[in-house]
């Protein structure tokens, strides 16, 4: 009885304690190579064995000890996404994280994010990935058009994907929104609606996708015949600045009639600013913003939304990363998305 007792006294201090393939060949009598193997999916390893040996791994919440695989494989198994902190309102970082996450699952991969603010050196998370070696693939976003962060990638050949993309020659994975398209379309949308004074609500202009939607709006206004009316202010200005600038634009003798907004938080702001000033959306004016839930439609379904489908990019990244890692050319892993109107157009 004495015998029996101290072996159930080893088993539980056994699964007190993190397991490990020890705690899993202790669970089911079975030599720790084996165990090891049978996770593996080894041919030479029977079906039921295996079974048996996942489901007492998955009873105790065995995970594979980062640092022994590091130790013999040189790899992390991590990807590492650099996420800006700020746009969190509209729950454009959670559904970027989703979408990796759904790729990564099934894979021998891990999502570690890195949060960043864009008022910070955006080089410090970067720096530290690659001194550390703490990662496989990188997830970097807010790409500028000579973004300092892909030269060192680049340079130190880390595999990595981009939510944007540079204009410096660099080849490199990406996916990007189609920035052009939906301001080009914004323009067309409004002027239907018989706006012809425009303001955009714009991203700051050290990001590449400031290009891509100035020309898209530019391009828009002289296609349908508008002008703009200049709004002082970009999307990351905070909350309450936006809100500010579009009442001073609302009450001013150059008011515009429609506007287009290049974030879906900030668009919360605009609306605000505009019904501070005594004016009505729909009614006075007219906007088309982006977003990335339908939570602008529920909170004024006036304004007019393209979709930008922030999980997709997610998937799409995680994918092109793993591909890198694989030694797939980066050429082949770029991809770009159309913006997603409830007119289905």
């Amino acid at each position: 009885m004495e015998s029996k007792g101290n072996l159930g006294g080893a088993a539980s201090g056994l699964q007190r304690e993190r397991p490990t393939l020890k705690t899993i060949a202790f669970m089911t009598g079975l030599g720790i190579t084996t165990v090891s193997r049978a996770l593996k999916d080894a041919p030479d390893i029977g079906a039921e064995t295996k079974e048996r040996v996942r489901m007492v791994a998955r009873q105790l919440g065995y995970q594979p000890n980062r640092a022994g695989v590091r130790l013999r494989t040189g790899k992390t198994n991590v990807i590492a996404l650099v996420l800006s902190i700020d746009e969190e309102i509209m729950g454009f970082s959670s559904q970027m994280v989703f979408g990796i996450s759904e790729v990564l699952t099934g894979t021998p991969y891990h999502i570690v994010v890195t949060p960043h603010s864009h008022s910070k050196d955006p080089m410090l998370p970067v720096r530290y990935i690659l001194d550390t070696g703490s990662a496989d693939g990188v997830i970097i976003s807010r790409i500028e058009p000579d973004d300092p962060r892909v030269r060192l990638l680049v340079e130190q050949n880390m595999p990595f994907a981009t939510h944007g993309r540079t204009d410096t020659g660099l080849v490199h994975p990406y996916h990007d929104f189609d920035n052009e398209a939906f301001a080009h379309e914004a323009v067309k949308k409004l002027v239907n609606r018989g706006r012809r004074h425009i303001a955009l609500l714009q991203p700051p202009s050290k990001l590449t996708y400031y290009a891509h939607t100035r020309i898209g709006f530019q391009t828009g206004l002289h296609d349908y015949g508008a002008d703009e009316v200049p709004l002082r202010v970009n999307i990351d200005a905070p909350l309450e600045e936006i809100k500010n600038a579009v009442e001073t634009l609302m009450r001013s003798s150059s008011a515009p009639d429609g506007i287009v907004c290049s974030a879906g938080s900030a668009a919360i702001a605009v609306n605000a600013g505009i019904e501070a000033a005594g004016k009505r959306l729909g009614y006075d004016i007219d906007m088309v913003s982006k977003q990335s839930a339908p939570i602008l439609n529920w909170i004024r379904p006036e304004i007019i939304t393209a979709y930008e489908d922030v999980r997709h990019a997610g998937r799409e990244m995680a994918k092109a990363v793993i591909a890198r890692i694989d030694g797939i050319e980066p050429e082949l892993l770029q991809s770009i998305s159309k913006p997603v109107w409830p007119d289905g157009k």
